[in-house]
Parts: C-alpha cells; structure tokens; sequence
C-alpha cells in the first residue's frame, strides 16, 4: 500500500476544509453604502438649505439683504471648511474617521437648529399683521444659538464634503481599465442617487416644514443624519481605508520654499531627487513634464552631502523635494484657470437658494383653493432636470454614439464646462425677464403677493439643475481625475473652495450693488422686506454680464487646460483600441 497515498475522504475531514477565500473590499459592495450615507446626508443637509431662507424670513423676520448675507456667508464657511477637513483627512483620521466624525457634527449641528423651532423663546415674536414692515428683531443670544447650530453643520460639511467622492474613488482600482471606467460612471451615479433621493424625499420635509410644522420638519433631517452614520457604519467592513499620508497643503509649502531657495540655479545643470515608489503604493508614477519649470528647481540635488543622509533621503525636506512632490503640485497649480472659471459658473449657482426664493415667496403659489405650493420646493425643477439629463446621457447620448461610431463617445470636458457656463448667463437673463413681468404685475395689482403664478420662475431653476449638471459634475471630474490619487481629498477640498469663493462673491456682489444703486437709482436694487420696491432684476441682469465675462475667459484661455486633459484622454482610449 503506498503510504503517501491520500487517504479517502470521510465525513469527519469535511470539518477541516478551509474556509471559503473572504470578498476583497471595495467595489460597487462598498460604493453602496457610501452612496446610501451619502444620499441621507444630502437629504438632511438639503432639507435646511432648500428652506433656510423661508424660514430666516418668516421665523426670524430678517429683510432680505440679512437673509443673502446670512446664507451665502453661511454657504461659504461650510465650504471653504473643506480644506481643514481635507488637512486633518491627510495628515492623521484619514477619509474614513473624517467622514464619520463630520457627520456626527452635522448631527449635533441639525439638533441645534431643530431646538429653534420647537422651543418660541429661541425665536423673536411673530410680525404684526397690520403692520409687516416693523417686525421684532432677534437678541443677540437668539441669534448666537441658531448660529451655533449652522456652525456645526458647516464642521461637518468640511469632514463630509472633501472626503466622499474621494473615499468613494478609493474603492476603485483605477489602474485598470474596468476601475477607470467604474470610476467614470461612479461620479454619475453618484450624483443621481442622492438627487433622486432628494427629490422624492425633499418634496414631503419641505411640505411639512411650510404648512405643518418646522419642529417636525427639522425633526426629520435630525433623523436622517442619524440614519446616515448607521448605514455608513454598517458597511465598514467592505471599505478600502487608505493610511493617512501626509498633507499635500505641507508638500505645497516646502516645494515652494525650496524652489525660491534655489532659485539661482540653472534648471538644466543639476540631476532630480527621484526616488522609486514605495512598493505598497498602487499609484503610476507621475511623468516629469516642462510645465512650470521654476518650481523643478525643489527637486535640485545641488550638493549631494550636505542634501541625503546615509538612507539617500533629504536631511530637510524644506530645501529638497522629491520629483513627485514637484509634480503632484504641477498638477494643483495646473487646475487653477478652471478653478477660476467654476468661481464666476457658481455664482449662479447661489441665487435660487436665496433671491429664488424670495421670489417664490412674493408670487402666487395657490393651486386649487386649498393648496399652497411651498417656496422650498422650487429647487425640484432643477433636480428634475439634472436627473433626467444624466439619465438621458448615460442610458440614450452614450449608447446611440456608439452605435454610430462604433466606440463609445462622451462630451469632452470642455464641451460640458461650456454649455455650462452659458445655461448659467440664459438662467441669470430669464431670471432678470421673469422677475421684471413679477414685479411689473404686484405694482399693477397694488399688492404685496404678486398675481403671477409661481411656475413662471420654474424655468430659472430647472436651468441652474441643468448648468449643474454639465458644470458641476465636469469640474468635480476634472478636478478628481487630473489629481494623484493620494490629492483626491484635497481636489475635493478645491472643488467645494469653488463654491466657497462663489458664495462670498455673491454676497459681496449684493452688498456692492445694494451700496452703489442706493446711491444713484430712485431705490436699490437689492435688500428691504419687499421686492417690489427694488430692481432685482437689473442684479440678474448684472450676474449675466459676469457670466459672459466668465465665457470669454475660459473660451479664449482656461479652455486650454481642459483641451490638455481630453487630448490625454483620446490618446489613452486609442492607445487601448491598439492593443486590443
């Protein structure tokens, strides 16, 4: 009998086979409970903003100058808290602790503002019906609570914002074809997961918010942060958590001041510090390019003695810089033009959330005679508009374009910032239209309440979802996709900076006009109680004229950025039809 024979299978060896191999994280598996986190979250967060400006003006019986101010500084901070977020994301939690932490801010933040509501003594007292032009002001703590709660949500923004696409990227090998084109689709899906979220759920929060209560209305979106840590908890175990690596806003610092260090040397006399990759980095390789030149004087080995230590690592990374280090912040300073570009797009972006708005609340919004349509619910036409499109798009465009072609064809990055920023100057001309026949028939009617029909400033904002869905997403993309994949937080961080610097314009912009046309005009055009007294219009008209001026600077310079990235990106899909 041959000994080393294996021996028969018996019932009792089934009770040592191995176990079967556990699922590899991150992919779709993982993708759906950041999307479900996500589509919660941007529920909650939605249900205040689609409604702060009606309830800042009906609750707290701020004019409508305070309320632009209020919201769009309130806007700014939330986003311009991004680029903490994205340091402390970088440097020590990583995306995975950030985004949890951040959304247990916006938890605490979202209690806070739903205590205002329940509790009256929070609030002024209500105007006086007979006299709606000199309603009581807030104190000074009635404020400082509700603004304690808007706080705490704009923390949260800066931990969620910057890291969810990003966190979401990183469940996604994209050194592979399958992971770039599961990527492409990802910041689609994305976006039209938690829009249709919002637009089924936001309908009733904002329903109830408006005509039954603002305690249970602001109730719900406390609920649903809450229900948005859980499901973000419960998928955990599928996440690829990436290791902190160090904040890119510290390499950008030390690559400049290592390259003004060396400034008087010539660029083409010394070698690189290049060296290889780790081996538990997945990253390509950054490819050294000519662009911006001065700034490869930081990776100048000039003396080799006094530069590495024994290892061959810099003895002071503030006055040598790896080649990386260098083009990693090629590649941030190479966004900016388009950075640009999206700051003059997005200031468009801001008006539905307030003058919109406003608008809405001086037209007629009955349907039938016991219906009122709630103000908030005006951002449905652009969230109706931006989901169908991306549906359209990806389900219709791309499909019929392979058919025709042969291969699958996409609008290029630049196509889709231009139609952008031109649905955003049509959007800003129809509102200033449409405002002009509002007004003109309240003065008519001698009213308050205009006797047009709210739906007349639905195309205004099914525009802005347009402009948003062609802008928005492509610059999101351009910014994601031109990073190394260790910067996606901090293209995240740039990207809601956009919006940041756009919501600060706004408001500046309204208080220069306010300024300037009270000065000149018979009124100004903007602030006070009542449209009506003012030129809104005219400020819509002025938007447009930044717009077009936003138009002529990408056209004829920013556009070359972008022209840059969809070369690359032809020459890689060719490049792939070759090898196949």
């Amino acid at each position: 009998m041959d000994l080393e024979s294996p021996l028969p299978s018996s019932p009792s060896n089934s009770h040592h086979r191995p176990p079967p191999p556990r699922r590899q994280p991150g992919g779709w598996r993982a993708v759906k409970y950041i999307i479900g986190n996500e589509s919660f979250e941007k529920l909650s967060s939605m249900s205040l903003i689609s409604n702060i400006t009606v309830y800042l003006s009906t609750k707290y019986n701020l004019n409508g100058i305070y309320v632009v101010n209020v919201v769009n500084i309130w806007s700014g901070t939330s986003n311009v808290a991004t680029l903490a977020g994205a340091f402390i994301a970088d440097t020590c939690l990583g995306r995975y602790r950030t985004l949890l932490y951040g959304s247990i801010a916006s938890f605490l933040g979202m209690g806070a503002v739903t205590l205002t509501a329940i509790f009256p003594q929070l609030r002024p007292s209500p105007c006086n019906a007979q006299n709606p032009d000199h309603c009581p002001q807030p104190h000074l703590w009635q404020l400082l609570v509700l603004f304690t709660g808007l706080g705490l949500l704009s923390v949260g923004a800066g931990g969620i914002r910057p890291c969810n696409v990003a966190f979401g990227a990183d469940q996604f090998d994209t050194t592979t074809e399958k992971g770039k084109s599961q990527l492409e689709s990802f910041f689609n899906w994305w976006y039209l997961s938690f829009t249709v979220a919002l637009l089924i759920a936001l309908t009733g929060v904002v329903y109830v918010q408006t005509n039954i209560s603002w305690t249970l209305g602001f109730a719900i979106p406390t609920i649903c942060f809450f229900f948005s840590i859980t499901i973000f908890l419960l998928g955990r175990h599928t996440y690829i958590m990436a290791e902190p690596r160090g904040s890119m806003f510290s390499d950008m610092a030390r690559v400049i001041i290592a390259a003004c260090r060396k400034g008087r040397y010539s660029v083409s006399s010394y070698s690189f510090y290049d060296p290889p990759m780790a081996d538990s980095s997945h990253e390509e390789k950054l490819v050294h390019t000519e662009r911006f030149k001065w700034l490869d004087k930081a990776a100048f080995i000039v003396n080799p003695d006094e530069e590495l230590d024994e290892q061959g690592k810099p003895k002071n990374p503030w006055r040598l810089c790896s080649l990386q280090q260098v083009e990693g912040f090629k590649c941030l300073v190479s966004i900016i033009p388009i950075w640009i570009s999206g700051i003059g797009c997005f200031v468009v972006f801001n008006q539905p959330n307030t003058f919109g708005i406003l608008q809405a609340l001086q037209s007629n919004r009955s349907i039938g005679t016991h219906f009122k349509f709630p103000p908030g619910w005006m951002h449905l036409a652009g969230m109706i508009s931006l989901s169908i499109w991306i549906i359209i798009y990806e389900r219709v465009f791309i499909k019929m374009a392979k058919k025709i072609t042969g291969k699958e064809r996409r609008l290029t990055m630049k196509q889709r910032i231009t139609i952008g920023i031109i649905l955003s100057i049509v959007c800003m001309v129809v509102s200033g239209i449409v405002e002009r026949y509002r007004r003109e028939a309240a003065l008519k009617n001698g009213s308050f309440i205009s006797p047009i029909s709210f739906a007349f400033l639905l195309p205004q904002h099914a525009l802005t979802g347009l402009m948003e869905a062609f802008a928005l997403v492509a610059i999101m993309e351009f910014f994601t996709m031109h990073m190394p994949e260790h910067m996606r937080t901090v293209a995240g961080a740039i990207f809601f900076l956009t919006l940041s610097v756009a919501s600060y314009l706004s408001s500046l912009i309204v208080n220069l006009i306010q300024t300037v046309s009270g000065e000149f005009a018979e009124s100004a055009w903007v602030g006070g109680h009542d449209l009506n007294e003012n030129r809104l219009d005219y400020y819509y008209f002025t938007i447009a004229i930044v717009g077009a001026l936003n138009l002529l600077y990408f056209v004829l310079f920013a556009s070359r950025f972008v022209t840059s990235y969809d070369n690359k990106v032809k020459l890689m899909e060719d490049l792939n039809r070759i090898d196949l």
